[in-house]
């Protein structure tokens, strides 16, 4: 292992710079010295949204603009609205003078050869040998890179300006001469960096010849985090969030009740990542697993805080209830037909595909012998999409459709004697009728399916019994 950390800094910590340079960069937690470290940077808050879609409600962005509009140009006025919102940015934490004009002026010229592309593939593809469909991943791997080579750059010259030896690395392989895989770029990137003097800010997002996006989606910056890790051989993994890994949502079950966790496992940290409750991507969480790398989730608002550690091996000294989290806005698709009893397989794979089709994620499912269930994170628009195909595959099948709310309760070890009774019993208690109940017999998690306007009433019985009763200890345990 090396002396240093890799650290990623969220896109809502990033539109605080003020805050990121005094609490993240000047008070480091290992040592007196800020160098040995590597940061890793999310665009600023919302800028992906406007660069692709809206990532929870699915509002077009000029990739989605782009990709729809295939005889119009409705996407350059959203483009040029990025233009505006990322200088904005730039005139808020850059005052009148030479350093804002060179923000600019880099701001600037990567929009415009972003549109100049987008204008000569837009004429190129009204010609009937080309589609436009071949070469949408790279248009969306190219606006994405937009909104973290922005953030890096202007992060790396205003701690310049504030007397640290900061280097902005550029991942995104903008005008790069040659594709490389992700690791060659990332050990390309590193080779000359100095990390007991030089204080590197490298993009979230790193351009790959296989490309990032087409498997880890808007989880990509938490990859490139990753595997800079992996490939430097980081002592620990950071990230920093504006929110502490609580034992529940402190807005639900107030301040004075929720905790930070302190200790827990990647098993827990991938039940999280399923409700869309991201601690890190999971594939990006497999990697440092892999090399014994630990993950500490900071809130960068609490910097003398040492915050919550994730490590591979960690299990609670007694079975513990570590989290209360949920999601809402969950659909639940349930397909309904007699001749699926004996032939379940045939019907469960055709509707995967369905589901795979238009990258439904699939939280939980359930199956008996003629029904099939599964609850979706997928926005109306998609859920409309999924539902007409299903019926188009099923003409005979009875389909029906149903918003709801998941609720968990997730540990590093739960395996003890009457945690689902009591559980099931503080659920009941509220007058909350529970649809569906989901306890796999690796029993790192349960799940309950309520409708949605019962979903605080969950979130808050099942922490009071199974949390705030045990007086906050480290973590929440019950004797077995």
């Amino acid at each position: 292992m090396g002396q240093h950390t890799v650290e990623k800094i969220g896109g809502t910590s990033m539109s605080d710079y003020r805050s990121v340079r005094d609490n993240i960069i000047f008070k480091p937690t290992q040592e007196s010295s800020m160098y040995q470290r590597v940061f890793v940077v999310s665009a600023y808050s919302g800028m992906t949204d406007k660069l692709l879609e809206h990532k929870k409600t699915g509002d077009a962005g000029v990739f989605a603009l782009f990709a729809q509009e295939r005889k119009q140009n409705n996407w350059f006025p959203a483009l040029q609205d990025v233009r505006s919102a990322m200088l904005d940015i730039n005139h808020t934490l850059f005052e009148e003078g030479e350093l804002r004009h060179k923000a600019d002026t880099f701001l600037s010229s990567r929009l415009q050869e972003a549109q100049e592309c987008l204008e000569d593939l837009h004429r190129l593809c009204q010609h009937g040998h080309f589609s436009i469909s071949e070469h949408l991943a790279t248009v969306r791997e190219m606006l994405a890179s937009i909104g973290e080579a922005h953030s890096a750059w202007n992060t790396a010259h205003l701690l310049q300006r504030d007397g640290v030896n900061a280097v902005y690395v550029d991942l995104t392989g903008w005008n790069s001469p040659s594709h490389m895989s992700l690791d060659e770029r990332i050990l390309d990137a590193f080779k000359d960096v100095d990390l007991s003097k030089e204080l590197p800010i490298a993009t979230g997002y790193a351009h790959s010849e296989t490309g990032l996006m087409s498997t880890f989606d808007r989880g990509y910056s938490e990859m490139t985090f990753s595997r800079i890790a992996v490939l430097t051989e980081a002592r620990e993994a950071v990230i920093h969030k504006e929110f502490h890994l609580s034992s529940a949502d402190p807005r639900l079950v107030g301040e004075n009740n929720a905790v930070p966790i302190g200790r827990t496992n990647y098993d827990v940290a991938d039940q999280l990542a399923n409700l869309g409750m991201e601690a890190i991507h999971p594939k990006a969480a497999k990697g440092l697993r892999q090399s014994g790398i630990s993950l500490r989730v900071k809130n960068t608002f609490e910097p003398d805080h040492t915050g919550t550690l994730i490590t591979g091996d960690y299990v609670s000294d007694a079975p513990c209830v570590e989290i209360i989290a949920g999601c809402r806005g969950v659909f639940a698709v349930e397909l309904f037909d007699q001749d699926m009893a004996g032939d379940i397989d045939k019907f469960d794979v055709a509707i995967l595909k369905v589901l795979n089709q238009f990258h439904a994620h699939i939280i939980a499912k359930d199956i008996n012998a003629n029904t099939i269930t599964h609850y979706l994170a997928i926005n109306l628009k998609t859920l409309k999409r999924v539902m007409r195909v299903l019926h188009e595959r099923f003409p005979e099948a009875e389909i029906t459709q149903r918003k709801v709310a998941i609720v968990s309760a997730i540990g590093s070890d739960m395996k003890t004697t009457g945690m689902l009774a009591k559980a099931v019993k503080a659920i009941a208690e509220q007058n909350v009728n529970v649809l569906a109940m989901h306890q796999s017999m690796r029993q790192v998690d349960m799940q309950f399916v309520v409708d949605e306007e019962d979903y605080e009433k969950t979130i808050c019985s099942l922490h009071k019994e199974l949390v705030e009763v045990h007086n906050h200890g480290r973590a929440i345990c019950l004797a077995s």
